[in-house]
């Protein structure tokens, strides 16, 4: 592979990496969004912010899915979303 052919494909992966990241991006704004919903209306009818084993079933998912790495994924999304507690 030249050295102009190894640029270019290095240039399409990296503009492909910005426009997963700004997807990526969009989802977990959306994710924040949808978890507020859920939030406000687990508060408005008496429940608690947060619903911990809730939060293991996602730390579950992308700890199978991801391994290792996926958990602390999990955690700070979780943070995004909900806060810290």
């Amino acid at each position: 592979m030249t050295t102009t052919t190894a640029e270019a494909t290095i240039a399409d992966a990296r503009e492909r990496i910005d426009a997963l990241d700004d997807r990526i991006i969009g989802l977990i704004q959306e994710r924040m969004a949808v978890s507020t919903v859920v939030q406000e209306t687990r508060i408005a009818s008496g429940g608690r912010r947060v619903n911990l084993s809730r939060e293991m079933e996602i730390l579950g998912r992308y700890r199978d899915a991801l391994g290792k790495p996926g958990t602390g994924l999990a955690m700070t999304l979780l943070e995004l979303c909900r806060g810290r507690i």
